[in-house]
């Protein structure tokens, strides 16, 4: 699921048309920005529109990669960077999984998205990733119900780089606002809970791409 050479950034995010709804995000900015837990605005394509300081510093230790920032496309990097596994706990079976019915659900919706064609074009660079995605994928969904492809209210582990927090977990809490709703945007905050008292295990050799194994191609 490594990026590969011949990929291309997706397409800048949308500025909004009127002064009203400018001036409605910055303000929304500084609101985001009192928040104590990682919070962000996406669009449709996970492109981030907005993002607080804490979320900022959840991903601080993610390194650099031409299309897959945290903070320029969760989507992407969920999905493509080769650290998203460094801070999301169970990555394959508690993010990518999820995140890939998400997507699944939205290309269906909005097919003629170039920036989602794009990132399905790099799903089909990866054997593993595309095998999972046209044949594993599919069966999990029926096996979960359709809570697959809903993120509020689902609670997920993550390895924080604060030592306060450590190897914890977080409440996916979707909250959107009619108003930015109509900018087509979803606000998503990561509310942090107590960190988990677990025994010591040696961390894992860092991969450098993120193969999804969860899901077996069917022979």
């Amino acid at each position: 699921m490594a990026f590969q050479a011949g990929g291309q950034r997706p397409a800048p995010r949308p500025v909004p048309a009127t002064p009203e709804a400018q001036a409605y995000l910055q303000d929304y900015a500084e609101l985001l920005e009192a928040v104590s837990f990682p919070s962000l605005v996406v669009d449709h394509r996970w492109d981030v529109v907005l993002s607080n300081g804490a979320f900022r510093t959840l991903f601080r230790g993610a390194g650099p990669h031409p299309t897959a920032m945290p903070g320029d496309n969760f989507l992407r990097f969920v999905l493509f960077h080769p650290d998203a596994s460094a801070v999301l706990g169970e990555h394959e079976s508690s993010w990518c999984l999820p995140m890939l019915a998400h997507f699944a659900a939205t290309l269906e919706r909005f097919g003629h998205d170039h920036a989602l064609q794009a990132v399905r074009r790099d799903i089909a660079q990866d054997p593993i990733m595309e095998a999972a995605y046209r044949q594993g994928l599919p069966h999990w969904v029926r096996a979960v119900g359709a809570r697959a492809v809903e993120h509020d209210g689902a609670v997920r582990p993550l390895h924080h780089p604060d030592p306060r927090w450590g190897a914890t977990e977080c409440r996916v809490v979707v909250e959107t606002p009619r108003a930015l709703e109509e900018l087509g945007c979803t606000r998503l905050t990561l509310v942090l809970r107590e960190p988990r008292r677990a025994p010591h295990r040696p961390e894992r050799p860092r991969r450098t791409a993120a193969h999804l194994r969860v899901v077996p191609a069917p022979e």
